[in-house]
């Protein structure tokens, strides 16, 4: 039989794409921004956990804001209405997920010059945006309390790669069987170093603790957060 040609697959495919992340991570840095990569389900609460988060952070830090849908524009137009600050829209072109190269269009697109502090607000989705690095300093996620505790164990990647889990929505537990203490479990046995912060967006409970986690991260140097 005649020789076959091997092909060795050890080297990653996500090689070339976590050195532009890299490479995005120093180049904003070294202009002292820092990038904060916001995931969750569809209807968690993200924009308007944006929305009170940067209403109490934006005397402190020059804040912008992408949102990232694969159509609409709806989420950039209540940022820019609620808060003020600078605000585009990036849409996937039916992609469901942001990786640095896109998020580093967004952010040119954006203009970075004047703003300390930049929020991604990725595709709504579990599962494929936590398989890309954006180039962010700091990983977040979303979990509502309408979605059940048990999302941690079902969806893993997503909560080993956020350095931040808010628990949003506890002002409606009353109404559902969710329990608490049993989530934080759930996302501690996924990532035993996260931050763990229930919130109602809704209502602003223990909104000031995230805004005491974001002053400290970025006045430690904007060191990345991600784990």
């Amino acid at each position: 039989m005649g020789s076959v040609k091997i092909i060795n697959l050890s080297k990653s495919i996500f090689e070339d794409a976590d050195r532009e992340a890299d490479e995005l991570r120093s180049y904003l840095g070294a202009k002292g921004v820092f990038l904060v990569n916001i995931m969750s389900s569809p209807g968690a609460g993200k924009t308007t956990t944006l929305v009170s988060l940067i209403s109490r952070l934006k005397e402190q830090f020059r804040i912008g804001v992408m949102e990232a849908d694969i159509d609409g524009d709806v989420d950039a137009v209540k940022i820019a209405d609620k808060v003020g600050c600078k605000s585009i829209q990036l849409h996937t072109g039916g992609m469901c997920h942001l990786d640095a190269a896109m998020t580093r269009q967004g952010l040119d697109a954006l203009g970075i010059d004047d703003l300390d502090l930049v929020f991604l607000e990725n595709v709504g989705n579990l599962v494929c945006p936590a398989e890309f690095d954006t180039g962010a300093h700091l990983n977040m996620t979303i979990l509502s309390v309408s979605e059940g505790e048990d999302k941690p164990l079902k969806y893993p990647l997503i909560y080993q790669k956020c350095g931040l889990v808010l628990i949003n929505k506890i002002d409606a537990m009353p109404y559902f069987n969710f329990d608490l203490e049993k989530c934080v479990a759930n996302i501690k046995l996924r990532n035993d170093s996260s931050t763990v912060i229930p919130i109602s967006a809704k209502t602003g409970e223990n909104m000031d603790e995230v805004v005491s986690y974001f002053i400290k991260i970025i006045s430690d140097g904007g060191k990345v957060y991600n784990a």
